[in-house]
């Protein structure tokens, strides 16, 4: 069929609704369901995209698709968006999560545009990157936010850099088990470590970064507080400031107390205790 006016999209942000372009390249249908399916090592692999019929297409993470622009405003605004465009990608995942009222909150602010030098906007992709994550369990989703991030190098503004800092360690964390893919966001994370050129600031800063490294602040006080009153709401939310803080330990190769080993054990139990911190909430 004739691509021009469809909008090319990212697999991984396919969602139901959606009116798909098919791989014989005659004809498309309406998405009815979408799966995502890990490979082996834990690592989204594939997209399951079911259409109407019945019929299934199988789509390599990563691969843009093309499907039929929406007649009316869908969530946020993701008809007036960019093909490709950052508040695309943003509008697509908020009409895969319309219940999520955070993503949906998120996703609006961000619908306004996307200006990536302004600390709000590169915190709102950091927080909706790790609603995703860790609210949702959409890690395919997460780790598209996460790369928005990404992308941008160090400038020397370290109110901004903390941010990107923190898209970078989610996705780490996400492509744990692609070794290399996950060094090179190792990688970036470390490069405020050696922006300081004058010596004796540089050790000075080299040793303070060292201390945080192995006496992080995970909120201890807070949530053992939260938890002792019962508060589940307060205690879910120092629990995901503490994993943002484990995440970025584990990122930066771990510390001389905690390696990445026990990281990735804490951050395991973090997920779990927040899971179940959800789920009394939504009980409640």
């Amino acid at each position: 069929m004739d691509r021009t006016g469809l909008r090319a999209v990212p697999a991984e942000v396919l969602a139901a609704g959606n009116v798909l372009a098919l791989p014989d390249g005659d004809d498309s249908a309406e998405v009815t369901a979408v799966a995502v399916e890990n490979d082996d090592f834990g690592v989204p692999a594939l997209v399951i995209a079911t259409v109407a019929g019945g019929r299934r297409i199988s789509i390599a993470t990563g691969s843009m698709v093309y499907v039929e622009p929406a007649d009316a405003e869908i969530g946020v605004s993701a008809v007036a968006a960019d093909h490709g465009s950052p508040e695309a990608l943003v509008a697509q995942i908020a009409q895969a999560h319309a219940d999520s009222g955070v993503v949906q909150e998120i996703a609006a602010r961000l619908a306004r545009g996307i200006n990536l030098k302004a600390g709000s906007n590169l915190q709102d992709l950091q927080q909706l990157a790790l609603t995703l994550f860790i609210d949702e369990g959409d890690t395919a989703a997460a780790l598209t936010i996460a790369d928005l991030l990404a992308e941008l190098p160090f400038d020397g503004n370290f109110g901004r850099w903390k941010w990107i800092e923190g898209g970078l360690a989610i996705a780490a964390y996400l492509t744990r088990h692609d070794e290399e893919r996950s060094a090179r966001y190792s990688a970036a994370i470390r490069a405020a470590d050696d922006a300081e050129t004058d010596p004796l600031r540089a050790k000075t800063a080299a040793m303070y970064r060292q201390r945080q490294l192995n006496e992080p602040n995970v909120y201890d006080p807070e949530i053992l507080r939260a938890s002792a009153a019962g508060s589940i709401d307060v205690e879910r939310d120092w629990r995901i400031l503490r994993i943002g803080v484990l995440l970025y330990l584990r990122a930066h190769g771990g510390s001389e107390t905690l390696n990445r080993e026990v990281l990735e054990r804490r951050i395991a139990a973090e997920l779990a205790a927040v899971a179940s911190l959800n789920a009394q909430l939504a009980g409640a």
